[in-house]
């Protein structure tokens, strides 16, 4: 039996407030669609933040640092879709999802880019600021990471100050949803191609690693 497909979302809140609400919302769209749906919410992960080594652009093996992010990424990793969503906090994203990207990536993801070719759907949620900035810190961090960005359009921000009010915000719930289908769309077209050529090597930029002064053979990732 062909295992069903996955969006895994990735809640930089510290609350379960709006942003769940609205990743809610996105779980919903997904499963009509036929497609499990997952959240991590980051608040009930074990999270430490970067430490003082200063290795990490000469590290060429993961973090030493012991958390729970290498189960997230692992998660990553198994899903065929994955989106990122945060509140906007001091005009920034919130520090458990910066901390996130910035531990999962330097530490682990940089070595081999194991999400390449996976679809990648942002979510922001802001009272009125800085939605548009958190937005797109996200969107550069999937394209660092060499996913396909799927967009709705219009941005999928939602906007939100008390808990509930995310679910009063028509035109960003349907921005969301956009997204959703669209991700879901993307995720079963590159289903179909792998399953039709048996290959998965799609779009792939040669390098696994664009860090200056490593030279390739210096990659080591463990097995």
């Amino acid at each position: 039996m062909t295992a069903r497909l996955k969006i895994l979302a990735i809640n930089g809140s510290e609350r379960d407030g709006n942003t769940a609400d609205v990743l809610r919302h996105a779980a919903s769209i997904a499963e009509q669609r036929g497609v499990d749906f997952e959240s991590v919410d980051l608040r009930t992960v074990w999270l430490e933040r970067c430490g003082p080594c200063g290795d990490c652009n000469d590290r060429t093996i993961p973090c030493a640092l012991a958390d729970g992010v290498p189960g997230v990424v692992q998660k990553m990793i198994d899903a065929d879709g994955i989106i990122f969503a945060a509140p906007v906090h001091g005009f920034g994203t919130a520090s458990l999802m910066q901390t996130f990207i910035e531990r999962a990536g330097v530490g682990y993801l940089r070595f081999d880019r194991p999400l390449s070719n996976k679809v990648a759907g942002i979510i922001s949620v802001a009272r009125r600021y800085s939605a548009g900035e958190v937005w797109a810190q996200l969107t550069v961090n999937a394209l660092l990471n060499r996913m396909i960005l799927v967009g709705s359009g219009f941005p999928a921000t939602v906007h939100a100050l008390h808990r509930g009010d995310a679910l009063k915000d028509d035109e960003g719930l349907k921005n969301v949803q956009r997204m959703v289908d669209r991700m879901v769309d993307m995720i079963q077209l590159l289903d179909e191609h792998r399953r039709l050529t048996g290959r998965d090597d799609l779009l792939t930029s040669g390098d696994v690693n664009e860090r200056v002064g490593l030279a390739l053979n210096e990659m080591q990732v463990p097995a």
